[in-house]
């Protein structure tokens, strides 16, 4: 079909649905009322609250304790060896053997735990954003592992959706994480590490 055999159709059938619509009543006006950016404040408190609603572990320390609480965290897990992207802050790495970037997608295999840090989070969905800034590394670090320990700051956290992308590139490689990864697609019966980590660990800062 050439495009103007395609724009004759096009106009015909909208010319047919204004026929047929014709004689209805206008419809209401929409509300744009709508939230944005700045228009509702923080609160850490929900953001963790929706971390645990998807089964996310969330642990919580003081802006000096980092290192100590990332090394607890993985001694739980029995973690001994992670992957830590460039630009991780130095002193809140943990007394862990990590292995550091370049690495391959093997190697990613191989290790099967990552830490990083994030972009900014969103308490009102309870999402991580990362955007391959410094401590973040490529798509990869985050989707190949199993396990993901990831820090965010308190004042990373954002009130909703709107704040988040209002500060970030959309130029950017954004991954959004909610919880592990899992998936209902068959039978409606969860199945998790589909896509990514099975589990998440977050540790708040401050």
């Amino acid at each position: 079909m050439n495009e103007g055999a395609a724009t004759s159709a096009r106009e015909e059938i909208l010319s047919r649905i204004r026929t047929a619509l014709g004689d209805r009543p206008s419809p209401a006006p929409v509300a744009r009322d709508y939230r944005v950016a700045g228009s509702v404040p923080a609160d850490v408190e929900q953001f963790v609250d929706r971390l645990v609603d998807y089964r996310a572990t969330v642990h919580r320390c003081g802006s000096d304790e980092p290192a100590l609480r990332l090394k607890e965290i993985l001694d739980a897990r029995g973690v001994p060896r992670l992957v830590v992207p460039d630009g991780f802050p130095p002193a809140w790495l943990p007394a862990a053997s990590l292995v550091t970037e370049p690495v391959s997608t093997e190697t990613l295999d191989e290790v099967g735990a990552v830490l990083t840090t994030c972009a900014l989070a969103v308490a009102e969905t309870g999402t991580i954003v990362l955007d391959a800034g410094p401590g973040q590394g490529p798509r990869a670090l985050t989707l190949v592992p199993d396990y993901h320990l990831c820090v965010v700051r308190a004042d990373q956290v954002r009130a909703i959706v709107p704040d988040a992308v209002a500060e970030l590139d959309p130029r950017a490689p954004l991954t959004w994480i909610s919880g592990p990864s899992a998936t209902s697609d068959i039978e409606l019966r969860r199945v998790e590490g589909v896509h990514g980590p099975r589990t998440l660990d977050v540790l708040i800062v401050g």
